[in-house]
């Protein structure tokens, strides 16, 4: 079984070392341990180091893409180089490496796809306090989106099987975290969640400049994916509420007209019948949307036989 550590990088030249140093070179289930890096883009020496600190292999981006694709072209490396289960973390050492052995662990046993290393937040006390509340609320959204129970969903700590890893679509260009999981859970993949350590603080985030850019960036993530899996759901709750208050002011002028007084109020009327036409509109929205939904769904197995396929000739060929 062969295990590859997946490390995304931007200028971290000088947190890598400390990173690499952290992973456990054996575990037990587990016959080969490699490393491999990818370099977002880096303006220092981070594919220089990551080569000279033993890292097994390097994929680099001539100029920044961004975290979700430097995550996306590490899996797809991984698997090429044969990887049965794959780990995600993060350059700046913020996790703890020997972890890596509690992470994997539900995957080696069988009884997960996924697992996710939970920072237990509201004890990481060098986030404000307001981060770490804004944090709680996230997750909470989105385990309700995605009917998982992960209690911290943007953990970049994770493990993958290879089966989970060749179904993943990650389309967003801010972050993998979110999509990738609300993803797995809307195709009720076993995800489970480990507790797990991490180090003091290195660096700030550059993932966003500001809490709010963060949250703007991350609403529109999940609203996005969420209406991609569940668009009939969504665009019905949209439509039946602009719909309900069409009615309901219709109902309010039939009322005043039944009474005498309705004549002034023939506004009411107009407004409330626009609303009801566009309130339907939208619900035959999601069915369409709904419609896509279905053709996505064999878009993406068809993709997933697609990397199989790929993957068996590549093996054929070496």
């Amino acid at each position: 079984m062969k295990l590859i550590v997946q490390i995304p990088c931007l200028n971290e030249a000088e947190t890598l070392p400390a990173t690499l140093r952290d992973l456990p070179s054996q575990i037990p289930g587990i016959d080969v341990i490699e490393t491999l890096v990818i370099d977002d883009g880096s303006t220092d020496d981070t594919a220089r180091v990551a080569r000279e600190a033993g890292v097994d292999h390097v994929v680099s981006f001539p100029r920044n893409r961004g975290l979700a694709a430097a995550f996306t072209a590490g899996i797809d490396a991984c698997l090429k180089r044969g990887a049965d289960y794959i780990v995600n973390t993060d350059a700046d050492n913020q996790y703890a490496g020997a972890d890596v052995t509690k992470l994997i662990a539900p995957l080696l046993s069988g009884d997960a796809e996924i697992t996710i290393g939970d920072r237990n937040n509201s004890s990481l006390q060098h986030l404000p306090a307001a981060r770490r509340a804004l944090q709680h609320l996230g997750s909470w959204v989105v385990r309700q989106v995605s009917n998982t129970t992960v209690p911290d969903t943007t953990s970049g700590f994770r493990a993958y099987t290879r089966e989970a890893a060749l179904r993943m679509t990650i389309v967003s260009e801010f972050s993998y975290t979110l999509e990738s999981l609300i993803q797995s859970g809307k195709r009720r993949m076993a995800i489970a969640h480990v507790p797990i350590g991490t180090n003091p603080k290195t660096r700030e985030s550059r993932l966003f400049v500001s809490v709010a850019s963060y949250i703007k960036k991350s609403a529109a993530t999940i609203i996005r994916v969420y209406a991609m899996y569940e668009p009939l759901k969504i665009f019905s709750y949209i439509g039946g509420g602009v719909f309900g208050i069409g009615l309901l002011i219709s109902m309010r002028f039939v009322y005043l007209y039944l009474g005498g007084v309705g004549q002034g109020n023939i506004q009411s009327l107009i407004l409330s019948a626009v609303l009801m036409i566009v309130g339907f509109q939208v619900i035959l929205i999601g069915l369409v949307a709904d419609v896509i939904s279905g053709n996505r769904k064999l878009i993406e197995d068809l993709l997933y036989r697609i990397r199989v396929m790929e993957l068996d000739a590549d093996r054929k060929d070496s």
